[in-house]
């Protein structure tokens, strides 16, 4: 069985009002294998270490975002962590392999439901198509990019009760990924990763153990 060691970048710039997110990351904040970091919490002032954020990067082999989707993107402090840390030499360039080979995906909450990201949608564009400069990154740094861990509808999840449900897909997601479990090619074919958890994850078998 794989050891897969991940990093988890959570951006929540209202934390004390988030049902989801919150839920989120102190579950993953549990998990042995999963180094947590709140960016807002621990950059306040926006003044990142990027020194500290590329040994983060160098030491582990999964890379997660996890943010509400604002704007059809990144909370601010994400956005001004891919553009202080992502350096020229380190994460591209002719010299810059760091993180060639590592896994990338984002883990997200939309407030809108899943009819309004489609083309005769509201939105116009799937949540995949809308994330396209994130899998544009990935693709440039050498990364392997997996389709979003996506939640619509995320304003009424809690009255409709699809936040523990959530949470524990997430788990079970995260738990995978650190095993090796992931069929990456399967993901890659989805929207959504959660769309098929079953079908991209696979069991542990004698020749996962």
């Amino acid at each position: 069985m794989k050891n897969n060691k991940i990093l988890l970048l959570f951006a929540h710039p209202s934390l004390s009002r988030s049902e989801v997110n919150r839920p989120m990351f102190k579950a993953a904040k549990e998990l042995d294998f999963v180094t947590v970091v709140d960016l807002y919490g621990e950059y306040p002032n926006f003044k990142i270490d990027i020194d500290k954020e590329q040994q983060r990067l160098n030491a582990h082999d999964i890379v997660v975002f996890q943010f509400p989707f604002y704007w059809y993107s990144t909370p601010a402090i994400l956005k001004e962590w891919q553009d202080l840390v992502l350096e020229y030499g380190f994460a591209y360039g002719s010299e810059g392999t760091a993180l060639h080979g590592k896994t990338f995906m984002c883990a997200l909450t939309a407030g809108g439901a899943e009819k309004a990201y489609r083309a005769q949608g509201y939105n116009h564009f799937t949540i995949r198509e809308l994330l396209q400069p994130l899998e544009q990154t990935a693709n440039l740094t050498g990364m392997k990019y997996l389709p979003p861990f996506a939640l619509f509808a995320s304003r009424t999840a809690v009255e409709e009760g699809r936040v523990q449900q959530h949470v524990g897909d997430y788990v079970a997601l995260l738990t995978a990924l650190h095993q090796g479990r992931v069929d990456l090619s399967k993901a890659s074919e989805l929207q959504r990763i959660n769309d098929d958890l079953e079908a991209v994850i696979a069991s542990t078998t004698e020749e996962n153990k």
